[in-house]
């Protein structure tokens, strides 16, 4: 075998693997759970052009309940700096998500003190295991006549015990 044939044949592997990692880790993200602690990578900025100016972004946050049967309750929504310093609790107490309800939180666009390595853990838990739900948060932000937009995915980082 060619070494450009090896090559091809170690990219495709590699292409497949990954593949392969990344649909086992979205299966077990959506096996149901009666509790996560769930990672949400943030920007409150991000760099770009010759100089590597900040521009700011305005952060939806959105946690989306997937159950279409029951509630499920938020118990935490932390704000995180890049330095892993807590900046903000963005609720005081448990609140409560219909099944199918949304609920969104603010990061406002002038608010950089998240810089571009923040994150939110939010935690949620029920009394029975339910369809976990979407968390995850939309940046928008324009400058110079341009505009980007991109959205970031929570991960879960803990799981209620069984």
């Amino acid at each position: 075998m060619g070494i450009q044939r090896k090559k091809a044949y170690i990219l495709f592997l590699t292409f497949v693997l990954s593949l392969e990692f990344s649909v086992s880790l979205a299966h077990d993200e959506n096996k149901p759970s009666s509790g996560q602690a769930v990672y949400v990578p943030i920007y409150s900025h991000i760099y770009g052009g010759p100089k590597s100016r900040p521009l700011n972004l305005t952060v939806t946050l959105s946690i989306r309940n997937t159950d279409s049967s029951n509630s499920i309750n938020v118990s935490d929504i932390d704000y995180y700096d890049s330095d892993g310093k807590l900046i903000k609790k963005y609720i005081n107490g448990p609140i409560t998500l219909k099944p199918m309800a949304s609920k969104r939180f603010i990061v406002e666009e002038l608010d950089t003190s998240g810089g571009s390595g923040a994150n939110f853990i939010v935690t949620w838990k029920v009394d029975k295991k339910v369809s976990p739900p979407i968390v995850q948060a939309v940046h928008i932000g324009t400058g110079s006549g341009q505009g980007i937009s991109f959205i970031t995915f929570g991960r879960t980082i803990k799981s209620s015990p069984e």
